[in-house]
């Protein structure tokens, strides 16, 4: 009777109904498995993705700056788009960088800078004695750059255009210093500090050069050829050369005074030859235009027969500036000119 109450016993060695189950336990726990794969894919699908690392944006370029030029404290702006340049010493530095001139001073350019003086659509403002200012007030410039050949007429320039700058190097100033400082305050206006740098480094280098091998002794003259004769270009005042004796401390084989008359100061051959010098640096102001009558100053110097003897044409210790320093004068031609020197100097070691 109690028998009857449970389950009929199954004996021991009789599993085969476990072994049937067995597959779809197996199945179960494989899709178990899987959902719980989907389940954890999913939910990393669902966490936002990373965000970019913000970087520091950069500040927006300057439009103005501030420059002080021989006139004083100035704020122009950050590569004006309509220039009027009137100094010489400026016109290689704009012409290297590809600045756009709204109008030039024509007749005092050569033909140095032929994308100015050939342009048709750079208004000719002539020369500095009778300079075409309507031409100035036609281009309507944004910034005007003034000074050296123009520099009396800066109160015209500056009542057309108040923002009327002038950076050329000014007289009882430490010439090189000058340079440098026209060269940084036109490297800030147009944004090229870097460039600026660099032509300061170029100069920098050329002085120093000189003065390591210049010998502290020999003797040098300074000579200005125009007109077909030879003038004296005076330590410290003379035009072009003059600068040099101060920088590089050089012996003067004269000892008159001068002016910075841009032809030199009147001075005969036979004063030349009895001074003796050891060298000779000469400008030759007609070199640039060469009309007619030109005659070249290796000609003048070396073909005349009071100075044949001298030590300085004997040895041909002399150095002849560009042909057309008298027009350019602004960095890159005294950078120029020091490295003739240094070179020359170490030639004669």
């Amino acid at each position: 009777m109690l028998e009857g109450r449970h389950s009929p016993r199954i004996p021991p060695d009789d599993w085969s109904f476990l072994v049937s189950v067995r597959p779809s336990i197996r199945r179960a726990s494989v899709f178990g498995v899987a959902v719980a794969s989907l389940a954890l894919l999913a939910g990393c699908a669902s966490t936002p993705a990373a965000e970019p690392e913000k970087t520091e944006t950069e500040a927006p370029a300057a439009t103005e700056v501030t420059i002080t030029d021989n006139h004083g404290e100035m704020t122009v702006p950050v590569n004006p788009e309509v220039v009027v340049a009137l100094d010489n010493t400026v016109m290689q530095t704009l012409s290297d960088w590809d600045i756009k001139l709204a109008a030039a001073p024509k007749g005092v350019m050569g033909t140095v800078w032929p994308e100015y003086t050939d342009n048709e659509d750079v208004l000719d403002i002539g020369n500095h004695r009778e300079p075409n200012l309507e031409n100035v007030v036609a281009a309507a410039p944004e910034l005007i750059i003034g000074g050296y050949r123009f520099a009396s007429h800066y109160d015209a320039l500056k009542a057309i255009q108040p923002l009327t700058i002038e950076t050329s190097p000014r007289e009882g100033k430490d010439h090189i210093s000058e340079l440098v400082r026209q060269t940084e305050i036109l490297g800030q206006v147009f944004g090229r500090e870097d460039d600026a740098a660099a032509l300061v480094e170029a100069l920098e280098t050329a002085v120093s050069d000189a003065k390591t091998n210049y010998d502290g002794t020999a003797t040098v003259a300074g000579l200005i050829t125009s007109g077909g004769k030879i003038n004296y270009a005076a330590p410290g005042d003379g035009r072009g050369v003059g600068s040099l004796f101060t920088t590089l401390d050089l012996v003067p084989a004269i000892e008159s005074e001068g002016s910075t008359d841009h032809t030199g100061d009147e001075i005969s051959v036979e004063a030349i030859a009895a001074a003796n010098p050891e060298w000779l640096i000469v400008l030759d102001r007609d070199g640039a235009f060469q009309e007619d009558g030109y005659i070249a100053a290796k000609e003048l110097i070396e073909g005349s027969e009071a100075l044949k003897n001298v030590p300085a044409v004997q040895k041909g210790q002399i150095v002849y500036l560009d042909a057309n320093f008298y027009l350019t004068e602004g960095i890159q031609a005294y950078t120029g000119l020091y490295a003739d020197v240094a070179e020359a100097f170490a030639s004669a070691k």
